[in-house]
């Protein structure tokens, strides 16, 4: 098993060679910076397709239908970005009690089997997650799977110190029920591209959504649970020599790319939307049965397993000699070796990963030498979602492993 030590784990922001994303922390999240590609517009939308409505509702009418399953909070997105200690959330909550307006929310519409019959769709909400959640944990913590807030630190209302919403007085349960909140309600017409481009803009401010964060919230359903199941898997972790940080999601979209090209073949991709192109296969992972997701989660953690054997702690990271600095984990390499050991190996066939693990030292070798390749070392750098750099350094990365399963290098 796999003991897990990112927080006490620090990179520089920076080498000489590379330059690391960053965690919501500041803090290197143990991945490249990667350039995927073109960010310009190549099909501006209609900006009569934007449809997006200003409501007001009741912090009892949210709970509601947070209890009713309608509001998706996504804590698993919250932790993501950091929680609010107990101090701050009571600062929070005081601000209810004190009649301060809070700033609006933003949600977009999205449809599920419960909403069928009822006038109202479901709520993902994809500003204003820590505030909301905040707010459940104060007025109904069972529907977070958490003990009652004691308020604390309070500033102006000391009195309620060690107050929970239960043994708050009637009027200031009452004043904390009927506060009004200003939603944005991005409507579930909206077409995709505009959503993304409406939440770019939103997020100018503070910490800027990533891209698999936006991935995230945009697309509710079991493939959230099965990207953070494999992320979090020891054979995963070990392979990435438990060098990447889960706080903006890079491991779960890596996973996310890694079963985006085991369902698409990569030596025919010719999408020219990099991220539209995961965000579809995120919808395909959602209708996956529950046998189909443990199958791709086995498949993956063998072939996690061969490509640590093979690369040890240089997995997925660029190598261009026999020294030892290691570089940070790079998203495109990664999904092009691992779903060239997972093609040759056949998901995961203990005779050819043997084989590979045996020639460890010559793939080492041969790899040294592709990196040599400036065709090659421009597809894992540059433009890393253009079609032709794509189709490249799977095309490369396949011959290497083919070579060695099929014994012609060895």
């Amino acid at each position: 098993m796999v003991s897990l030590n990112l927080a006490n784990q620090t990179y520089p922001a920076q080498n000489s060679d590379d330059a690391f994303e960053l965690d919501a922390d500041g803090l290197s999240a143990g991945v490249e910076r990667e350039n995927v590609g073109d960010e310009q517009i190549t099909d501006p939308f209609d900006p009569r397709e934007i449809d997006v409505t200003t409501e007001t509702r009741s912090l009892d009418t949210l709970m509601k239908r947070l209890e009713a399953g309608r509001l998706d909070l996504d804590p698993d997105f919250q932790r993501s970005r950091g929680i609010w200690n107990d101090r701050k959330k009571s600062q929070l909550i005081e601000s209810l009690l004190l009649r301060i307006p809070l700033p609006t929310f933003y949600v977009a519409e999205f449809v599920t089997g419960r909403d069928e019959g009822l006038g109202e769709d479901s709520w993902a909400v994809v500003d204003g997650i820590q505030r909301l959640s905040t707010i459940a944990h104060f007025v109904v913590p069972e529907s977070q799977d958490l003990k009652p807030l004691k308020l604390s630190g309070m500033q102006y209302l000391t009195k309620e110190d060690g107050s929970t919403f239960e043994t708050l007085s009637h009027a200031l349960q009452l004043r904390v029920l009927e506060s009004q909140f200003t939603m944005q309600v991005i409507r579930k017409a909206t077409p995709e591209a505009v959503k993304l481009n409406i939440f770019a803009r939103i997020n100018t401010g503070g910490v800027p959504l990533s891209q698999q964060e936006l991935r995230h919230a945009l697309t509710p359903g079991s493939a959230r649970a099965l990207l953070r199941k494999m992320a979090a898997s020891p054979a995963f972790r070990e392979a990435v020599a438990d060098s990447v940080s889960p706080s903006r999601m890079a491991d779960r979209e890596m996973v996310l790319r890694y079963l985006a090209f085991r369902i698409h073949d990569p030596l025919t991709y010719a999408e020219q939307d990099f991220d539209n192109f995961l965000r579809r296969v995120m919808e395909r992972i959602n209708g996956w049965t529950d046998a189909e997701a443990q199958g791709r989660q086995n498949e993956f953690d063998s072939v996690m397993r061969t490509c640590s054997e093979v690369f040890g702690d240089d997995a997925f990271r660029k190598r261009y000699d026999d020294t030892h600095a290691r570089r940070p984990v790079s998203k495109a390499l990664f999904e092009a070796v691992a779903v060239a050991v997972a093609e040759v190996t056949r998901g995961g066939d203990p005779g050819i990963s043997r084989r590979l693990v045996t020639a460890a030292a010559t793939i080492r070798d041969r790899f040294i030498e592709l990196m040599a390749d400036r065709e090659f070392e421009g597809s894992v750098s540059q433009g890393t979602g253009d079609p032709s750099r794509v189709r490249y350094r799977f095309g490369r990365l396949h011959e290497l492993m083919g070579d060695v399963a099929s014994g012609r290098l060895g």
